[in-house]
């Protein structure tokens, strides 16, 4: 699969079957997480992969609670505001975290990023907003390994629900003190087709030229 049409098929796959992962596919996609880049190269980060059945089930009891919070608060007010048919694609999504939420265990494999924020650079933290900088260090590793199970037919979706209650996942996996945790991604062969068409904004509302606002359909400056 070439690299654009992984990106442009990678869908949040939430569906998963419980077949196992064959061990030379599993390390072919945190291989790919190894090669992303960040700040100073520290890779102040790390993966745990949880396959134990108990451990998988502390994870699931974890972010049930939380997923349902989400929706009941989130999602359940801002889809009453949507056109009709942008609810009903929502609707479809709820159901498929409905679902994640209910057989989250039951994935093959679960992988918890966690990470060193003493080896990170938070250039942003002085500003009067919430950081995310710190970010750039760890989230290319998470879309890496996201674009490797695109390209080995595994279905898989970020979550963050966890951090939510993040002490409790800390003592679940043994994470040490001073560490935090950054994503929480399911993995596993999908129950029907799996990754395909996406929706997104075109590059047009995505996109300003030169200054915020000034649209990027305008064409290029004269040189």
């Amino acid at each position: 699969m070439e690299l654009f049409d992984a990106m442009s098929t990678q869908r949040a796959v939430r569906r998963l079957r419980t077949d196992p992962i064959p061990e030379d596919v599993l390390g072919r996609i945190l291989q790919a997480a190894t090669w992303a880049p960040s700040g100073g190269n520290a890779q102040a980060w790390r993966i745990i992969v949880v396959t134990d059945p108990v451990t998988k089930q502390g994870l699931a009891d974890v972010y049930r609670p939380e997923w349902k919070r989400y929706v009941e608060g989130f999602w359940g007010t801002r889809t009453k505001s949507l056109p009709e048919q942008q609810r009903a694609r929502t609707d479809k999504m709820v159901r498929a975290g409905d679902y994640l939420a209910e057989h989250l265990h039951e994935a093959p494999v679960l992988l918890l990023f966690c990470f060193d924020p003493s080896k990170m650079a938070f250039t942003d933290s002085g500003l009067d907003r919430h950081s995310v900088a710190g970010g750039a260090s760890l989230y290319p590793a998470v879309q890496n390994l996201m674009l490797a199970c695109v390209q080995e037919g595994l279905g898989c979706t970020l979550t963050t629900l966890h951090c939510f209650r993040e002490d409790e996942v800390k003592q679940l996996l043994g994470i040490p003190d001073g560490w935090g945790t950054s994503a929480l991604v399911p993995i596993g062969y999908p129950v029907g087709r799996g990754h395909g068409p996406i929706t997104r904004q075109p590059v047009t509302t995505m996109a300003y030229r030169e200054q915020f606002g000034r649209s990027y359909a305008e064409g290029h400056p004269r040189e």
